[in-house]
């Protein structure tokens, strides 16, 4: 198992470090990097939600799947309501009209998330902009030299 996981945690857990350095040091404030990366967390998250939505109940009898939750299956309310199985966008997977088996966090989730990135990118072009308008790529806080013709005559 270990084996399997390996592969997969390695670089979580490596982007994590990447996205955590700065929040400890103070500096995420002032990167538009750090921006971008939390814009592709959220989409990744948004991705794994979808997919955890998608396959709430998710078995080939789906009377099974409500059954081993407790919960009556209804033929007649989802031979009349099918086009909500169907659809990409909210994701249902009723039993009833009163269950769902796909869990409430994930409909306002699969809005937020994006949300959050789309602001995220926003944010990241407007640091960006504002850090080539101002020429801060490194340059140095010291004063700068006094040319005056006094000061080079002698």
């Amino acid at each position: 198992m270990a084996a399997f996981l390996a592969p997969i945690l390695l670089p979580l857990l490596t982007g994590l470090w990447f996205w955590v350095r700065p929040l400890l040091s103070g500096t995420w404030r002032r990167s538009p990097a750090w921006f971008v990366w939390s814009a592709v967390l959220l989409l990744l998250g948004t991705g794994i939600t979808y997919l955890v939505g998608s396959l709430a109940g998710a078995s080939l009898d789906p009377e099974e799947a409500c059954h081993r939750v407790g919960q009556t299956y209804d033929h007649a309310y989802l031979d009349a309501h099918f086009e909500e199985h169907t659809r990409w966008f909210p994701l249902y997977n009723k039993c009833h009209a009163g269950y769902d088996l796909v869990p409430a966090w994930v409909n306002p989730a699969l809005v937020a998330l994006p949300a959050l990135a789309l602001l995220c990118l926003a944010h990241a072009v407007r640091l960006a902009v504002a850090r080539r308008r101002t020429g801060k790529k490194g340059v140095s806080h010291a004063p700068p030299e006094d040319t005056s013709p006094a000061r080079t005559m002698s």
